[in-house]
């Protein structure tokens, strides 16, 4: 059913999808607008209802909202604060609002978030390294607000627009980088296997060794999860082993922070006795003793083109779009050099 300019027309829709569901136009407008009060099957008929109905609650008429929701995950990491920085001054030039809720420990939004979205009509949804389950996101869709993911956890579904980096390259980068400087005992420190950015990092990571005809050795392949923590603990665990690596390539720059402590704790130096390449470079891996040498990925540029398009998607919602991955590239700062002789 096609928006309709004629505020009554629109209230003959609302009718129409409640003569459908046997239900109420109260109890409509109550799924449309996400509160409380309707019972789970009540909820899911009408939202079927509404999306194959194609309700648009909008019309010409109605006021569109000034609101821009951003659900992050880690919202006090400096990843997220480099992100959601950026998406503020898109929101500040616009003369938009922005609301901020941050993502479970499993990248998911909190209970009852769709619902409070929906109260809230914002023109769009960011995710930054965060998912929405299908659920969410047909409801979400069903009422026209576009949504945009930003280096995405899990793989997005089809058709979802979605604004990454070249993870694969950016990780052939940093391991290419420590080949040519003389390293073939280089470890790896990956980030959690179910995003794509941590699996991509760690396919080109063996995809350089397989080329320098460097055998991958499994005791060099560490878990993380993009955290000091993991690059303290596993960076330990590499460095005290019988067989150590001269080289670590850590999948984040705060995992690389975590390396070069615990190689300063066990009395080695970076680059002296240990090379160190993060990922991201964040303001804090120029900072960093030694700077880090590490791959950029363009966060603010990302996370700006991310809330640029779900404007544009609120005004042309049959725009094609899918994914663009915004180019990686090696920054050389101190932390790597030859392997010690």
């Amino acid at each position: 059913m096609p928006p309709s300019a004629d505020p009554a027309a629109s209230r003959a829709k609302l009718a129409d999808v409640a003569a459908l569901a046997d239900v109420s136009v109260s109890t409509v407008s109550k799924v449309l607008n996400g509160r409380t009060g309707v019972s789970e099957d009540t909820r899911a008929r009408i939202e079927a209802l509404l999306q194959g109905q194609r309700y648009n609650r909008r019309t010409p008429s109605t006021p569109k909202a000034v609101l821009l929701e951003v659900l992050c995950y880690e919202i006090d990491s400096p990843f997220a604060g480099e992100a959601v920085a950026s998406i503020e001054r898109v929101c500040a030039d616009r003369g938009i609002g922005m609301v901020l809720s941050s993502a479970t420990i499993d990248h998911l939004p909190p209970a009852g978030w769709s619902a409070s979205v929906l109260q809230r009509q914002p023109i769009g949804v960011l995710l930054v390294a965060a998912r929405l389950p299908d659920a969410d996101r047909e409801r979400l869709r069903s009422r026209g607000v576009p949504v945009v993911l930003v280096d995405p956890a899990g793989t997005p579904a089809v058709g979802v627009p979605t604004i990454g980096s070249a993870d694969w390259n950016g990780g052939f980068l940093a391991t290419r980088h420590l080949l040519d400087l003389g390293h073939r005992d280089i470890a790896i420190i990956t980030g959690p296997d179910d995003m794509l950015a941590s699996t991509a990092r760690l396919s080109g990571y063996r995809a350089a060794l397989d080329g320098a005809g460097v055998t991958v050795d499994p005791a060099f392949v560490r878990p993380g999860q993009f955290h000091y923590a993991d690059g303290l603990t596993e960076g330990g665990a590499l460095l005290v082993g019988a067989h150590r690596p001269t080289a670590v390539f850590a999948s984040s720059d705060l995992q690389a922070l975590g390396v070069c402590e615990a190689a300063r704790r066990l009395g080695l130096s970076v680059p002296g006795d240990l090379s160190v390449v993060g990922y991201d470079d964040l303001k804090i891996a120029q900072w960093a003793g030694p700077p880090l040498t590490t791959i950029r990925v363009p966060l603010g540029e990302m996370a700006e083109q991310a809330a640029h398009l779900a404007l544009r998607l609120r005004d042309e919602p049959e725009l094609a779009f899918s994914r663009i991955d915004v180019a990686t590239s090696l920054v050389v700062r101190e932390s790597t050099a030859p392997p010690a002789t």
